[in-house]
This record gives C-alpha cells, structure tokens and sequence, in this order.
C-alpha cells in the first residue's frame, strides 16, 4: 500500500517534477553536500593564525600569575588536548574538496595546514595518530594507531614539500585567502621556510641518515624561495570587525590576577631593550614617582618562583609591572605571526652556525633583530619612536645584543636563541618554550624537581576510546605506564 501511495504521489505530480526520486525531492538545501574549498580556507586559516594566549608565556617565564596557582608558570601541568584533531577535521574536508575540484592550489595549503598542526601535536605529546587518523568518515577508523614520532616528522616534511611542488608555477589567485590576498608565491614562501623550521626542530637528529635533516635544509636554503621581508610574513592582520578582531582583545586574562615575569624584564633591562615599553606598562609606583615609559627603571616584574601570595603582595604595593593594555584594549593591534621574517632570519642564522648552509650567521642574526624592530616600528601604535632602525643599529651594539661579542659558538648559539626568545611575546605561541628545551637557550628559572616538562599527558578520552593503541605507544616510546610530562620524547633524545 506504501508504495502505490509514492507511486501515486510521483505520478501526480509529473507535470511539475517530472518521477524523481523522493531523496532528491527531500533534499534539505541547508545541507550542502559541496562546498567550494575557499570558504573552508577562510575560516581555517583564521582559526591557525590566532593568538595562542597566554599559557605558552607563563611557561616560557614572561608571565606570573598573582591570584591562584597558574600550572604552566609552575610547571605543574598534566593533560594535554587533542583539539587539533577537530581542526584537522576541517582540513581534511578542505583537501576532499580540493581533489573534487581538482585544483592543486587547495591541496597544497591543505597540506601545510596539516602539517602545521601534526608538527604542534607531536611536539606537545610525542607519538600521536597521524597516517591512520581522519578516517572516521571515509573507512570507519575509530580507533587510529600511533604513529612513531620519527615518522610523523618524516610525514609532515613530505607532506611540506608535495604543497612546495604543487604551488610550483602556479599563478592562480587564492580565493578566500586572508592571509596574503590570494597570492600563491608567498604562500610557497611560507611553506618551505616551515619546512626548514621542521628541520631545524630536529638540530639533534643530525646523524640519521634516513632524515638527512642538514643536507635537505641546505636544499631548500639554496634552492627553493622563502620569507625575504616583514611583507612575506605568515600573520593574521586583525580588523576592528565583529569575528575578526585581536585574539586578546577583551580577554578577561588580562585582569587584576596577571603581571610581568621579573626575570623576562630583566632580561630586556639588562640589554637596553625598547620593546619593553611596548611589551608591559610602567609600576604603579614608578609612575607616581614620574619615570616615564622610557625609562627601564620603570619596569619589575614578578618572581615565578615565589608563592603566588608573595608576588601578590608584591604588586599591591604597585611594584610589578602588568602586561601593556594596548593588548586587551585595542581590537587591531599587531598581527599575530605563526612565522614571521625575524624568525626565518634566526633559524638560518643557527643553521649558518651550525655550517648547515654556507652563510653568515651574524648577517642573519642582525637580519632577525632589524625585522622585530621594523615589525613594532609598522604595528606598535604609539611606540614607533622607540623601534625605528636608527634603533635597531644602537640596539645591535649593546655589549649584551653584540654579536662580536659573542666569540664561542655556545655563546652566539645563545645569543640567537635569546634574541628569537625575545620576539615571541605574544607571538609564535608554543615556539620560544619548545626552543628552549632542544637548545637549553634562554635559561628558564624553576624550583628544585621542577625542570621544565618535554611534554603533555595524553587525554583521557583516550585512555577510555582508544585504550590499545595509546597504551601500546606509550609503552613504545616511555616504558609500560610512564605517560609523564617529564618523560624524553624521540626529539629530544
């Protein structure tokens, strides 16, 4: 009876819509099954470039915390979280779309966002589900093994040079593209200077053959194009519009409970920094006292490895300095950087250190500084004056910043991790800690049995889906058990 109902119903209405099937006459249209791959790039894009917040600084001891215990400032964290994977989720529909399409644009930046988030999940946990993840939808995987860490990073790179090879020749106008307008050549720029980061990451795999990390950093140096200027920056410029304005801007983290790390301030005071007064705001007693902004007698910050309680009372007495209020104040300050010209120019400079490439290390490192201060010089409002290249020549001749001064290759080593150290106040998110710990540069401050962690706990939902395959690779990489936040990862080893 069903059926002769539809057949009917089909019937009568012929002269209108012909008998097509009732799941194409049902169809909901806000149930789009195809979507061109720009719109998903809009929004994942804007999603990658956002300002990581807070959290990577108290843990690179720029930050304290004076209201409660902040675990990244102590060095006290435990799980980590596999939210990336829902973004990549988005990236993986991006590229089934691309294919659908056809179009080797959309593959490639599929593919460097990709690898932009395994490289930040491997770092953050070790081994993780990389060549078995994302495959849910299509083969029903539910349940993905870990892959090895070695053969992430060796994917990832693979995956950074197929986007290098399919942006190659190709002059098509990106549409959707917030982050350089459709321009496919810097896109091309940006990927293959993350590849040499990747390499880089890697500095103590040197001997394995099988990555070859310094013969192919020296390949794409000499052959391949990358970030030439503060122009070719991989950044997020903000506008003063609903959704699209600064990550921090009106972030209730910035209130009473936040202040200036001391030994970050004095690291700035001690080499005659001016980013400090664009970094942080003067005390309040220093300002009743009438030290203006330039003064880096002005400026203190808080002990990280006091109580908290301590550097509380601290400041109610207005001797520690908080973090400058154009961050949370003004909706279009500075975009935020995944890779900018000054870092592009510190890596080469390790690499020429390192006799990676044959280059100067002291024109790169000089390179990096210049491309900071020319970066504040265009974005800083207000504080120009204090970064013009007048500026930055000065700045480079300071005994501390000089890089003739530095004469053994751990005192220049130091001297440029420090300097890329400190360009990444609220920018670069995870990159200054995770430096630290491959070089040891800067040196970060902590208590006794508190060295700083080389990685986050796997999340419980994990434990609870997927309890095989996690167990099995923490067994692998650390020992039956032994998913700690201070257990050696393969890059570190």
């Amino acid at each position: 009876m069903k059926k002769i109902k539809i057949f009917l119903m089909c019937l009568g209405a012929g002269t209108a819509i012909g008998c097509s099937d009732l799941s194409d006459i049902n169809e909901n249209p806000n149930n789009v099954s195809a979507t061109h791959p720009q719109l998903l790039l809009t929004e994942a894009a804007y999603r990658a470039f956002q300002v990581e917040g807070t959290g990577p600084m108290y843990a690179s001891r720029m930050l304290v915390q004076t209201d409660g215990e902040n675990n990244y400032q102590y060095y006290n964290w435990n799980q980590g979280s596999f939210d990336d994977y829902n973004r990549l989720r988005d990236i993986t529909k991006m590229m089934e779309e691309a294919n659908r399409i056809e179009s080797n644009t959309y593959k490639a930046l599929a593919k460097f966002l990709r690898s932009y988030y395994f490289f930040n999940l491997t770092l953050t946990f070790g081994d993780v589900p990389y060549s078995d993840a994302l495959k849910g939808e299509s083969e029903q995987v539910y349940t993905p093994v870990y892959d090895t860490q070695k053969d992430v990073f060796t994917g990832i790179l693979k995956e950074l040079e197929e986007a290098n090879n399919l942006l190659r020749d190709n002059n098509e106008i990106i549409a959707g593209d917030i982050i350089y307008h459709g321009d496919p050549a810097k896109w091309r720029k940006l990927i293959n200077v993350f590849r040499l980061k990747v390499l880089l990451t890697l500095s103590g795999k040197v001997s394995d053959t099988e990555l070859n990390v310094s013969n192919t950093f020296a390949s794409i140096f000499n052959n391949q194009p990358r970030i030439e200027s503060n122009d070719d920056n991989g950044q997020l410029v903000f506008i003063d519009q609903d959704g699209s304005r600064y990550t921090e801007f009106n972030s209730s983290s910035y209130g009473s409970g936040m202040y200036m790390d001391s030994t970050f301030v004095k690291s700035l005071q001690d080499r005659k920094d001016p980013r400090l007064f664009i970094f942080c705001t003067t005390t309040k007693n220093a300002k009743e006292a009438g030290l203006g902004e330039d003064d880096f007698n002005a400026y203190e910050g808080g002990n990280p490895l006091a109580p908290y309680a301590e550097v509380n009372d601290k400041a109610a007495r207005g001797d520690v300095s908080k973090v400058n209020l154009r961050y949370s104040t003004d909706p279009t300050t500075e975009p935020h950087n995944i890779l900018s010209y000054s870092e592009t120019e510190f890596i080469l400079a390790e690499a020429a250190l390192r006799g990676w490439i044959a280059s100067d290390a002291k024109m790169h490192y000089e390179n990096g500084v210049k491309a900071s201060f020319e970066f504040y010089n265009d974005y800083a409002k207000g504080y120009a004056s204090y970064v013009d290249s007048q500026s930055a020549e000065n700045y480079l001749s300071e005994p501390l910043v000089s890089f003739d001064n530095a004469t053994t290759y751990e005192d220049q080593l130091a001297l440029i991790i420090t300097q890329k150290y400190l360009t990444s106040f609220l920018q670069s998110g995870w990159r200054a800690y995770f430096d630290q710990l491959r070089t040891g540069y800067p040196e970060f401050i902590y208590n006794n049995g508190s060295t700083p962690p080389t990685r986050w706990i796997y999340p419980q939902s994990e434990y609870i889906q997927n309890t095989e395959n996690v167990s099995e690779a923490i067994t692998r990489q650390f020992g039956g058990g032994n998913d700690k936040i201070r257990e050696t990862p393969w890059w570190l080893q």
